[in-house]
């Protein structure tokens, strides 16, 4: 059963392609698999657009071997084979980005853009990103209704909502400063933890320690272990138990803040 159908070759792609050509089909799959993979899309997903490229752009098959640090993909025409292979680095997940480039495959699959304009769209295409105070509130007020369904008064909400705002613009600017992952997740887990731990001190609210509970959970890594579970049930190993390595580790990061902001202050326990 083919899971990828094939539609016949593109016009755009002549026929009987040449060495160079077939480098430069082999290079945009590979790109067109590098943005999809840098940007939080599971591997599926990845190698599923790439091979649907390959019919409309004149080559026989399309083989793709998407990792978490590099997608090599090799196509086939005429018994030539031509790889590629395009480093991978982590640009954070970022679904708009997503979206665009399989709307531009599937649209490019459907004939109804040309190669040209698929190769300026793929090539274009850049992350939509919201201000950093929207995101700072859009956290603190998710991390406040955490604190809510678990009980916590109006003012320790207000608390939860203070530490976790406050702690996510921190982790926004030291992502834009290129800060390592693990490092960012350590500090953020602490500011967020000494904030709220300062409401405990000062006896802010009838719930103080559940604020403190709640201010964290924005750190809990769940879309790269939604990804991890997803990679290794459809089969992709090596790049799921990468990614539950990668989530595991930025959870013992949080640990470590946590434990640190916890020790300086001398407020133990959530309860």
């Amino acid at each position: 059963m083919k899971l990828f159908p094939r539609t016949p070759a593109s016009s755009d792609a002549p026929a009987g392609l040449d060495e160079p050509a077939q480098h430069e089909i082999t290079r945009l799959c590979a790109h067109t698999a590098v943005l999809l993979m840098q940007h939080g899309a599971e591997s599926a997903l990845v190698e599923g657009m790439a091979r649907r490229l390959g019919p409309r752009l004149g080559v026989a098959s399309v083989d793709v071997a998407p990792m978490s640090s590099a997608v090599i993909v090799t196509t086939v025409v005429g018994g030539r084979g031509v790889t590629v292979a395009q480093r991978c680095e982590d640009r954070g997940i970022n679904m708009h980005l997503v979206i665009e480039v399989q709307r531009a495959v599937l649209e490019f699959e459907a004939g109804r853009i040309d190669l040209a304009t698929y190769r300026e769209r793929v090539h274009g295409v850049q992350p939509l990103r919201y201000p950093a105070w929207v995101v700072a509130a859009a956290v603190g007020l998710a991390c406040a209704a955490f604190a809510r369904l678990a009980g916590a008064d109006a003012v320790s909400c207000g608390v939860a909502l203070a530490a976790s705002g406050a702690a996510m613009f921190v982790r926004l600017r030291l992502a834009r400063l290129h800060f390592n992952p693990l490092l960012n997740f350590f500090v953020t887990a602490f500011v967020a933890t000494s904030v709220a731990a300062l409401g405990l001190r000062l006896g802010i609210g009838a719930q103080p320690r559940t604020a403190m509970a709640a201010s964290v959970l924005m750190l809990v890594p769940g879309f790269p272990l939604i990804n991890a579970v997803s990679d290794m049930v459809k089969g992709y190993a090596t790049t799921g138990i990468t990614r539950w390595t990668v989530a595991t580790m930025l959870s013992a990061a949080t640990c470590g803040g946590i434990l640190l902001a916890t020790s300086v202050w001398n407020v133990w326990g959530w309860r």
